[in-house]
């Protein structure tokens, strides 16, 4: 145990308590509670911004052994090197035992600074197995972290938010130049994002979620992931459809592929528990090839509510939904997971290759 650990609990909605420790910073807080299984990349992931507006447990059985590198070294365009957004996302972050001394040559503080530096909670000593298999069983939960001797706060449900418009860029920014040129849709892009298209030689424009990119002259379209639920980006479904009257090319990533299949006319609907972790496997549909992909989503598309002008590209071996669609004729096609990894593999970083030769 840490010296001077403050108790700390968390209360799902259904009742159940979970006492622990705290390792972050000490203010109640609440949201949706889910896990991810992955081993590593609590960096990419705390800053992630699909995972606003939640807490996340990891069940790996240890966290912050290997610190935290540096948020301020950038890289080409100014983008940031070692994480995924310029913040923490997440409302608060659970393990069941905290390293106190992480090593790592590019470590420049532990989690616990990184996490008060933030004001994000961080709580270990919880039994997370447990905790898991709670949420396996019943589904993702609302939850609420308080402390001892604070008062009490009431549940709250991110998903009846427009969290794509609380993480979406507020202004147009250009990356990387090129001869082809991409507008990507930021709900909540992850930096590896642009890195993937910047590395590829195109100019990335990238525009907010709500804007409308119609106006702009390019050569294809890029949908962002993003946290929340898709039905909040009506907006960004409209301008989707208009831009498709141009039979220029369209890919989508995560929420990119929700919002791809809704402007299609597909339907979305919730996942029990979601899909995060490093190792979902995929099928392209109608292929032998099998992927192991990163994922981080609570939604999914409705396979049979697909269109007949439309069909799957990806399936998901444990659960049989959707990983991906795409057009029969036309060059639109997206994927559910995370291409791009950041953290995670990387054996589907082909994805960008084929938008890009579609250009």
């Amino acid at each position: 145990m840490i010296q001077n650990s403050r108790k700390a609990v968390l209360t799902l909605e259904d009742g159940s308590i979970f006492n622990g420790y705290s390792f972050g910073y000490e203010s109640p807080c609440a949201g949706e509670v889910v896990f991810n299984t992955a081993m590593t990349g609590y960096p990419e992931s705390l800053t992630d911004p699909s995972y606003e507006g939640q807490i996340l447990v990891t069940t790996y059985p240890i966290l912050g052994n290997y610190g935290v590198p540096s948020t301020e070294v950038k890289g080409r365009d100014d983008v940031e090197e070692y994480v995924e957004s310029s913040r923490i996302h997440c409302e608060a972050i659970i393990c069941q035992d905290y390293s106190a001394n992480p090593s790592h040559h590019l470590s420049t503080r532990s989690l616990s600074e990184w996490l008060k530096a933030e004001k994000i909670p961080g709580l270990y000593g919880i039994d997370t197995r447990r905790l898991t298999k709670l949420l396996r069983e019943k589904g993702s939960m609302l939850g609420k972290i308080t402390f001892e001797g604070d008062e009490d706060i009431a549940f709250r449900d991110p998903n009846k938010e427009n969290l794509i418009d609380k993480v979406s860029t507020r202004e147009v920014r250009t990356f990387g130049e090129g001869d082809k040129h991409v507008v990507l849709v930021d709900c909540g892009t992850k930096f590896n994002i642009i890195r993937c298209l910047m590395r590829r030689g195109v100019k990335v424009t990238l525009v907010p979620w709500d804007y409308d990119f119609n106006s702009l002259d390019f050569d294809g379209l890029f949908i962002s992931n993003g946290p929340g639920s898709p039905e909040f980006a009506d907006k960004t479904v409209e301008n989707i459809r208009t831009f498709m009257k141009t039979g220029k090319p369209i890919c989508g990533i995560c929420m990119g592929n929700q919002l791809l299949a809704r402007a299609a006319g597909a339907s979305i609907f919730k996942l029990k528990y979601g899909h995060r972790s490093h190792n979902q496997p995929v099928i392209q549909a109608g292929t032998n090839r099998c992927f192991v992909t990163s994922q981080n989503h609570g939604f999914a598309v409705d396979n049979d509510s697909i269109p007949a002008d439309w069909e799957p590209l990806f399936i998901n071996l444990n659960d049989g939904t959707n990983e991906g669609l795409r057009h029969k004729d036309r060059p639109y096609f997206s994927a559910q997971f995370h291409p791009e990894a950041s953290s995670g593999p990387k054996d589907t970083e082909f994805i960008f290759d084929d938008f890009i030769k579609l250009l």
